[in-house]
């Protein structure tokens, strides 16, 4: 590593060339030289030099393509606060559970990297991990989907969607009585919460009496594009909104998404928590589940999605938009 360069560069503050600099490391393979300009940086911005942001990209580089060793002592509970995302999913996504699991010893940041392997196809149900960080199981379930997964770049990452139904235009007919939520509703409302409270969304859920076409149809739309979906797709787009943080929100990851998913079903199925046998949860496959949207979406993030119990005759509907 040229320290008489890296000196140079941040004495002027000068971000486009440090970030040059760590890409040439990075080339390199010299972790031990982004180890350096992490620590550099992080003492130049005490003496009010401002490239702290340069110190969070060297760590998020770490967490990224270093060896284990280098990317799991980056990871911790609220590590990467302005990265692309959280650098326990960062980490995760590269290395697997073995390559990091000795280097994170904080009991959130040690349950959520063991958590975003599971939903990547690990079984850590041995795996010295505190389960009650996130109350899901430590392997997938039969009854689980394949869920969509982050993928990060040195400069860029994605969060795509898994590919779902197609959506054909559906008349809604009259709207059924709203009653008030006892709980699924507000718990389909919390996995796009980061939409609203950190970011320009807006959302959205009520509860009738009646079936899922007649609480969409609550909500105004007299027409929408909607089609029944299986358990597996309706977890799948549950987990999707839940890990994200919407346009400019923080996102929470995989895992939080796929928890939050979970409690979505323990709700409709009439559990205070999450049951100790998580099949307990494949009953939701017998609740009517439906993806839909009004036909007007250009961009950004939107989650629509109703639910129906006909046994209880009560339908759930849930509304988000986040543009960017």
């Amino acid at each position: 590593m040229d320290a008489e360069r890296l000196t140079d560069r941040i004495e002027a503050s000068d971000l486009a060339g440090l970030i040059r600099f760590l890409d040439e490391l990075g080339r390199d393979r010299d972790w031990d030289g982004i180890v350096a300009v992490r620590d550099r940086c992080r003492e130049a911005v005490e003496r009010g030099k401002q490239v702290w942001a340069i110190a969070e990209l060297a760590e998020y580089r770490l967490a990224l393509d270093a060896p284990g060793p280098y990317a799991g002592s980056v990871v911790g509970d609220g590590r990467g606060r302005f990265a692309l995302g959280p650098l326990w999913e960062v980490a995760a996504s590269t290395h697997s559970w073995a390559e990091l699991e000795a280097q994170v010893s904080a009991p959130t940041a040690r349950a959520m990297v063991a958590h975003e392997r599971v939903v990547r196809g690990e079984d850590l149900r041995d795996a010295d991990v505190d389960v009650d960080v996130l109350g899901t199981s430590l392997v997938l379930q039969p009854w689980e989907p394949q869920y969509a997964l982050a993928a990060y770049r040195p400069d860029a990452a994605d969060f795509p969607e898994r590919p779902g139904s197609d959506l054909a235009w559906t008349e809604l007919g009259e709207p059924a009585e709203q009653v008030p939520d006892d709980g699924p509703g507000h718990t389909l409302l919390e996995l796009v919460q980061p939409w609203s409270d950190e970011s320009s969304g807006r959302a959205m859920a009520l509860q009738v009496v009646g079936g899922a076409r007649q609480a969409i149809r609550a909500l105004g739309p007299h027409r929408v594009r909607l089609a029944r979906v299986s358990l597996g797709e309706a977890l799948a787009a549950m987990a999707w909104a839940g890990a994200s943080g919407g346009a400019f929100g923080r996102r929470r990851g995989t895992p939080v998404g796929r928890a939050g998913a979970w409690w979505v079903l323990a709700e409709l199925l009439g559990y205070g928590e999450l049951p100790a046998d998580p099949d307990d949860l494949e009953e939701a496959a017998d609740l009517e589940w439906y993806r839909w949207d009004p036909g007007d979406r250009v961009g950004g993030w939107s989650f629509h999605m109703a639910v129906a119990d006909p046994d209880d005759g009560l339908a759930w509907v849930v509304s988000a938009v986040d543009m960017r």
